[in-house]
């Protein structure tokens, strides 16, 4: 079993300087096809600097341990010889299983390497749950993934991405107020339950991860991403590169950034925090969707936008633009503090700019001019599906450090 939320984890020790090398390189092929897509031999030549007999030895290897497959290119392509080069893939049957436990719902997905979401569920909840009942709820969701697959799924690990503070030493669950989760060991009880390796961070960041491997925030450097959900509002920070944890990995909680004098009361004790005047709840609510509608509340917000008759007393339009300018002051703390040169918005808080008559870039009108010169404004590109691909990346990123070792070669 492992815990742990640190996205670039160490390399495991091989012994000699050839082994290392190799293993190195088995790393980075296997990288660039996870991140990259399918690539040509030919690609991975120009890419990695290797010759061509390395590069298929190393592909050859991968190939060996179920990571990649090789297929022929269509008719006509062919690599600067003129010969045609094998595309390698990712394999669809190496996967990572990815749960979120939320206040309404627990989302348990199965992702393949390269970020693909082959199937998701939601297990629908009555009340918050406790710790022991998302284990046994994600470990009955498991099974129906695994028997849902048509073909033998080889299961690396699990990834718990959980709306609170995560310890990045061990996985345990500090706090999860919207839960009422004090000091829970859920990463060691889901191990324990299912058998597989487990690992557990904070959604919001495991959000952002997603979007900056395969989203909206892919090669950005300094990046600020907010997400809005059902357990409230979180979100995280790259800047030069790298992830902005924190000495335990609390970093980044935005969603207790003080936006309101006097205002509503958090679960964390204060007032005025963002989450607690910024709620998913009262925007389905002034709209007449449930919980489990949520993915319908960008089209009900513009609907309710265009037609008065939709918003009889314009009680809609006054939320969102309250709603809209808590952001503001929200986004314009996270630029003057950090300067990115991307600020991405996910969850409901898109769905706040998801009309017709809406700015997305005045989320940042407020900030200092020169901070936001350069800045550009995006919605999150992987939706519902980014916390599940964040989680299910937790998970990989040990094996794209040394894939033979984590296999057990």
């Amino acid at each position: 079993m492992s815990s742990a939320s640190d996205p670039a984890p160490r390399a495991h020790g091989v012994g000699g300087t050839t082994e290392e090398l190799r293993r190195s390189n088995l790393a980075r092929i296997l990288g660039l096809v996870h991140r990259d897509g399918d690539l040509s031999r030919a690609e991975l030549t120009r890419l990695t600097g290797l010759n061509r007999s390395t590069i298929g030895g190393l592909v050859g290897e991968l190939r060996e341990l179920g990571l990649v497959f090789e297929s022929m290119p269509d008719a006509g392509a062919k690599n600067r010889a003129g010969r045609p080069s094998p595309i390698v893939h990712a394999s669809p049957n190496v996967a990572a299983i990815a749960v979120n436990p939320e206040v309404d719902a627990i989302y348990v997905g199965l992702v393949a390497l390269g970020g693909h979401v082959l199937r998701r569920v939601r297990v629908e909840l009555a009340g918050s749950p406790s710790s022991h009942e998302v284990v046994e709820m994600a470990r009955a969701a498991i099974a129906g993934l695994l028997a849902w697959s048509q073909t033998d799924i080889r299961v690396v690990g699990i990834g718990l991405a959980i709306p609170g503070l995560v310890r990045s030493a061990d996985g345990q669950v500090r706090s999860a107020d919207h839960l009422g989760w004090i000091d829970e060991p859920l990463t060691e009880m889901m191990a324990e339950a299912s058998g597989y390796r487990t690992v557990a961070a904070n959604a919001a960041q495991l959000g952002m991860r997603a979007e900056s491997v395969f989203g909206a925030g892919r090669g950005v450097d300094d990046l600020v991403y907010l997400i809005g959900g059902s357990s409230g509002i979180g979100g995280g920070v790259v800047t030069g590169g790298q992830l902005l944890s924190g000495a335990e990995g609390y970093a980044s909680e935005f969603g207790h950034t003080f936006v309101a004098t006097g205002g509503a009361l958090c679960t964390c004790g204060a007032r005025g925090c963002f989450e607690a005047e910024v709620t998913q709840a009262a925007l389905l609510e002034s709209v007449g969707l449930q919980a489990e509608q949520a993915d319908q509340l960008p089209l009900a917000l513009a609907r309710a936008s265009a037609s008065p008759a939709a918003d009889p007393g314009g009680r809609v339009e006054r939320l969102v633009a309250r709603d809209r300018e808590l952001v503001r002051i929200a986004v314009k703390n996270a630029v003057n503090l950090f300067n990115p040169s991307m600020v991405i918005v996910g969850g409901f808080l898109a769905a706040l700019y998801a009309q017709p008559n809406a700015d997305i870039d005045e989320m940042a009108g407020d900030a200092i001019s020169a901070s936001r010169e350069l800045l550009q404004i995006t919605p999150a590109a992987l939706g519902p599906d980014q916390l599940l691909v964040g989680a299910a990346e937790l998970v990989f990123s040990e094996l794209l450090i040394d894939p033979a070792a984590i296999l057990g070669v």
